[in-house]
């Protein structure tokens, strides 16, 4: 959530007024997309990925305003506790060597970042959930000292109206509480944006929702919570149940959680706003003094204040978004599966699959969602959420059989979404070298059924075997995380374990 909002309280007609206003501004988008007022297509890219802050002894450190003054660049942005920050690429037009230029733009800022880091004896580790974050670091006095992360913190507990309890059972069970939604701040992640027309808005999403699964299977890298090991990818339940405003009777009733991830397939971006608003009541009801009907009754760009705010309290995995840029109004599919890291070629691999196998489905003359009930997409995030690598996934079955069939996540990925994603960077117009380069990656990661998690899990089960005690296993094995993520080889490459015998702790 990005938008700019000063911490205040709120009175009852505050919410009736932003109901009203919401309704408003669905109505101005839904006139926008009668009359064709967007953008025209410009095949552009963005990138966002979300950072920890360490010390030498791979602890957290809650020093991201200081760091922030040192770096001094529009680039990097605060997030929502003090050792997180953001960083975010300019837009990029898909084509030519566009993943060799983005991997040169990040090598470079993060460098940049860490160097300014070290000045106050901190550094950049870029993963999904650190390992060494206890429940002590989660509190509600780490949170960034910006006023939308106390004005949300403080929404979201007051709806909930109780503690936030975090029950996540994987290779181990992690249950405790919350006062806060600090916990959420552990989950740092990657986004992928993709500038597309309104005609095209419903394929791409279906077709982002439908490979959520197979891009956590490649990519997880979040096994471990509060020094146990959870899920292969813990990011997606700890996000729900640290966010969750609902009370256990609110559960039991089946009111659908704020992180999201959606119970059907969509013909129009419209239906996801529309969802927003019917299902969702306000967290922080701010009222702008744009009247979104008469701007777009006199030929102009609405902000969609309200809209816009409201969407952004919505934690979808792909996540519509509205913006202008230029005057001229536009729609994005925000892809917020993935974790942070390993590394920046991990990084830009795991993009190129992504942009490549969404383009490839989103034109197929017999798109997957026709052939696929979304409640199996939905069963597949889970199972890729907690099995990774060796998750089973439910896909369309080839040839004139039709329905479904279960099929392992490392053969569903090389056998038939690589070839999709070769096809999709061709249509982009990417250059070969890039697309075999990037999409090389992840190959190597099925043939070897290894991402960060699978990495980050062994390293520490072998520094148990070594006699390290839990937590400091847990430290060696970041240290380890954070000294491989610097020499940048893809993490399929890396070798499990710790680099010589260390005493025990």
């Amino acid at each position: 959530m990005g938008e700019k909002v000063v911490a205040g309280e709120f009175d009852l007609s505050d919410r009736q007024r932003y109901r009203e206003k919401l309704r408003q501004c669905l109505s101005g988008l839904e006139r926008l997309l009668a009359q064709q007022r967007f953008d025209r297509p410009k095949n552009l890219m963005g990138l966002e990925i979300e950072l920890n802050l360490v010390g030498s002894d791979g602890q957290p450190k809650m020093l991201n305003a200081e760091v922030l003054e040192r770096i001094a660049s529009r680039d990097f942005q605060t997030e929502l506790a003090m050792f997180n920050l953001e960083v975010n690429i300019a837009p990029h037009r898909l084509g030519g060597r566009v993943f060799d230029r983005l991997a040169e733009e990040l090598r470079t800022s993060l460098a940049y970042a860490d160097r300014k880091a070290g000045e106050v004896d901190a550094a950049i580790a870029m993963i999904g959930i650190l390992p060494t974050l206890d429940r002590d670091d989660l509190v509600s006095s780490n949170l960034s000292d910006v006023d939308r992360y106390t004005l949300l913190n403080n929404q979201i507990v007051a709806a909930r109206g109780e503690d936030f309890t975090l029950d996540i059972d994987g290779v181990e069970r992690l249950t405790c509480t919350s006062k806060s939604i600090a916990p959420e701040a552990a989950c740092t992640s990657v986004q992928l944006h993709l500038q597309v027309t309104p005609a095209r808005f419903a394929d791409v999403w279906n077709a982002a929702q439908a490979i959520a699964a197979a891009q956590i299977a490649v990519g997880a890298n979040s096994p471990f919570l509060f020094g146990r090991e959870l899920w292969r990818e813990s990011r997606p339940p700890l996000f729900q149940q640290s966010t969750d405003t609902r009370p256990p009777e609110l559960q039991a009733q089946g009111v659908r959680p704020r992180t999201w991830f959606g119970e059907r397939w969509i013909t129009s971006a419209y239906d996801l706003f529309e969802e927003n608003i019917r299902y969702f009541p306000a967290l922080l009801p701010i009222c702008d003094e744009e009247d979104p009907l008469a701007v777009v009754a006199a030929g102009g760009a609405p902000k969609l204040s309200e809209l816009v705010l409201h969407n952004g309290t919505i934690y979808r995995w792909n996540r519509p978004v509205y913006d202008i840029a230029d005057g001229v109004p536009h729609l994005r599919v925000e892809n917020r599966v993935l974790p942070a890291g390993p590394t920046v070629t991990d990084v830009v691999a795991n993009a190129a699959f992504y942009y490549g196998v969404v383009r490839a489905l989103a034109e197929d003359s017999r798109p997957v969602w026709t052939r696929m009930p979304f409640e199996a997409a939905a069963a597949n995030f889970d199972a890729a959420c907690r099995y990774g690598i060796d998750a089973r996934l439910e896909w369309p079955r080839r040839g004139r059989l039709g329905g479904t069939a279960e099929v392992d996540a490392v053969s569903l990925v090389r056998d038939e979404l690589l070839p999709l994603a070769e096809a999709g960077l061709d249509a982009w117009g990417v250059e070969r070298a890039d697309r075999d380069l990037y999409l090389g990656i992840i190959e190597e990661r099925c043939r070897r059924r290894t991402n960060g998690a699978s990495w980050q899990a062994a390293t520490f089960h072998r520094a148990l075997e070594a006699g390290l005690s839990r937590e400091a296993a847990l430290a060696a094995t970041t240290r380890r995380y954070r000294e491989l993520m610097n020499q940048g080889e893809p993490v399929h490459t890396w070798p499990v374990g710790l680099p010589e015998p260390v005493p025990a702790g």
